[in-house]
């Protein structure tokens, strides 16, 4: 092919899925500069690669160079993972009605940051499974292919993920009533 044939198909199968590259490039670094320096550095890869490409699902394959990308990024610029730092101003808000209550959108948002928070302080292996099942709607087929794990493996991570958001979305007051009573160990 030539390079204006893969420049073409380049764009048509993915451009489209743009979006998705840098939401997963967002949750993995934490960081929106960050993502966008990842998200570029995978398209320039996929672009180079495109000519190679012979599969059916642009998307999945997109992502995976982004998610390599994100690791290679992260490997070289932070090999400790930092302490997440919570910036409310890097979550887009989705618009309230102009028919809701003052505080019925106050507690929307709230709601949106405990969530966010809450994927946020996932550990890696989790979030990513998450973010690509719930957020980004993939197949755990595609998953596998994405974070080369075996499917299980991707179901495993993705109940642990979400009985870990569950956790963190339950209040204290009720967590504390909701755990097991331990057993006493000597007969009792």
């Amino acid at each position: 092919m030539s390079d204006d044939e893969n420049r073409r198909r380049f764009e048509s199968l993915a451009m489209p899925h743009l979006s998705a590259a840098y939401n997963l490039a967002r949750w993995l670094t934490r960081n929106d500069h960050d993502a966008q320096d990842v998200v570029q550095e995978a398209l320039v890869r996929a672009m180079r690669y495109i000519g190679g490409f012979r599969g059916d699902n642009a998307r999945a394959w997109l992502l995976q160079i982004v998610r390599h990308s994100c690791f290679s990024w992260l490997k070289e610029n932070r090999p400790a993972e930092r302490v997440y730092e919570a910036d409310d101003e890097i979550h887009h808000d989705i618009a309230a009605p102009a028919t809701d209550e003052p505080h019925a959108v106050a507690a929307r948002k709230a709601d949106r940051l405990q969530i966010n928070r809450a994927i946020a302080a996932l550990p890696v292996a989790y979030r990513e499974v998450l973010v690509l099942r719930e957020l980004e709607d993939l197949s755990y087929n595609d998953i596998a292919r994405i974070a080369d794990i075996p499917v299980g493996t991707v179901m495993s991570r993705l109940a642990r993920a979400r009985g870990l958001m569950r956790e963190a979305m339950t209040p204290p007051s009720t967590r504390a009533v909701l755990r097991p009573v331990p057993r006493s160990t000597n007969g009792d």
